[in-house]
């Protein structure tokens, strides 16, 4: 059965269910259990942030295999997670939570370059490097204005997350837990630089070029997050940099990963996401082969504001060799929002080659045939005027 939220419902034009509310959980919660009388239920999954702790309280209250809302909690506010980690004896950049209200550079304590943070928003949307005192205030006012239509209300509203800076390569890593046991499923590499003042995420491949001990390294400090966060079961998107002193946690979800990136997971092990994800759910843990086939995503960039006239040589990039799909999300006629203020992409495209360099340079190809024409947004206030 589908719970879909009532701002953007997928019930019923999409998908047999029940909507419900989740800004008041509570009276969702209710109105979910009350829709399951008589149903056998076998798991609760939570397909995005928006439901993850609302999900670990109706499996609790359905006495199925969850994670405690507490630990559901920490995925979903960047600050109380950081103290968690730090806590657990977790590796953590130095960090600061800072009052927007009155904020000043000089209340902060940590040496630049530093990363500002919102405390609840996720896909880099608000996330911005500063290099000296006035780039730290420009970026605190530019979050303060993304926080304004984000929707995020009290502490998360007012205070923000500053981390030192960390260099290093960047990676993702989905897995899932079992009985408190992290299991991987694949790690994926980033293999463009993400230094800043935006942390836009483009490419994703596998499987990984890390050498063993730096592959034990990263999984052993992601379970060990995991152990600190308090997760027990179901599906983790963790995003980690390994840097001098080690690998260090970035993000961690208490959910499989966002968008259209799974499609990677079928190209790669040959295997639905969503059912290793199920089957895991549901008391069989995935047991992904031994090896991999290579497979690489690029989530198209917005690089320039305005409204999307048209796009060329989609057909050219579809005969690129390896590109398996391209997928376009934003039509004609839609304004383009890039990051920090965005929150989507503007497609994706998708290449599966005989190895890892083949299939960077086939989704590299791919991206340069293509052109994004757009015009300036018109604001009829300012035309007005």
């Amino acid at each position: 059965m589908v719970v879909s939220n009532s701002a953007h419902s997928l019930v019923p034009d999409v998908a047999k269910g029940i909507t419900v509310d989740f800004d008041r959980p509570g009276a969702a919660l209710e109105t979910i259990l009350a829709s399951l009388e008589k149903r056998r239920v076998a798991c609760v999954l939570a397909t995005d942030d928006s439901c993850v702790e609302l999900c670990s309280r109706l499996a609790a209250r359905l006495g199925l295999p969850h994670n405690k809302p507490g630990a559901a909690q920490l995925t979903q506010r960047k600050d109380l997670g950081r103290a968690a980690l730090a806590a657990a004896g977790c590796n953590t950049p130095r960090y600061q939570v800072i009052e927007l209200a009155g904020m000043h550079p000089s209340a902060l304590q940590l040496p630049y370059p530093v990363v500002i943070k919102p405390l609840g928003l996720s896909a880099s949307r608000g996330v911005i490097r500063a290099d000296n005192g006035a780039e730290f205030v420009t970026a605190c006012r530019r979050i303060d204005a993304i926080l304004e239509t984000a929707g995020l209300t009290g502490f998360a509203r007012e205070h923000l997350l500053v981390e030192s800076y960390l260099d290093g390569p960047e990676y993702a890593v989905e897995g899932f837990m079992v009985d408190s046991e992290f299991r991987l499923l694949t790690i994926f590499d980033k293999p463009e630089p993400l230094t800043g003042p935006f942390f836009e995420e483009t490419y994703y491949l596998t499987p990984s070029r890390l050498d063993r001990g730096s592959r034990q390294a990263l999984l052993a400090e992601i379970a060990k997050c995991c152990a600190a966060y308090g997760l027990e079961q179901g599906p983790v998107h963790a995003e980690a940099r390994l840097t001098t002193s080690g690998p260090v946690l970035l993000e961690l979800a208490a959910r499989t990963i966002g968008g259209q990136c799974g499609q990677l997971i079928e190209f790669s092990l040959q295997q639905k996401l969503e059912e290793l994800v199920i089957e895991g759910m549901c008391g069989f843990p995935p047991r992904p082969p031994d090896s991999a086939e290579a497979a690489g995503v690029l989530m198209i960039p917005i690089t320039t504001a305005g409204i999307l006239k048209r796009i060329e040589g989609l057909t050219d990039a579809m005969r690129t060799e390896f590109i398996e799909d391209i997928e376009i999300h934003i039509s004609p006629g839609y304004e383009l929002v890039p990051l920090p203020e965005g929150a989507s992409y503007l497609g994706f495209i998708f290449a599966q080659g005989p190895d890892f360099d083949r299939t960077y340079g086939a989704l590299k190809s791919a991206y340069q045939k293509l052109r994004f024409v757009t015009q300036p947004k018109w604001e009829l206030g300012k035309l007005a005027g």
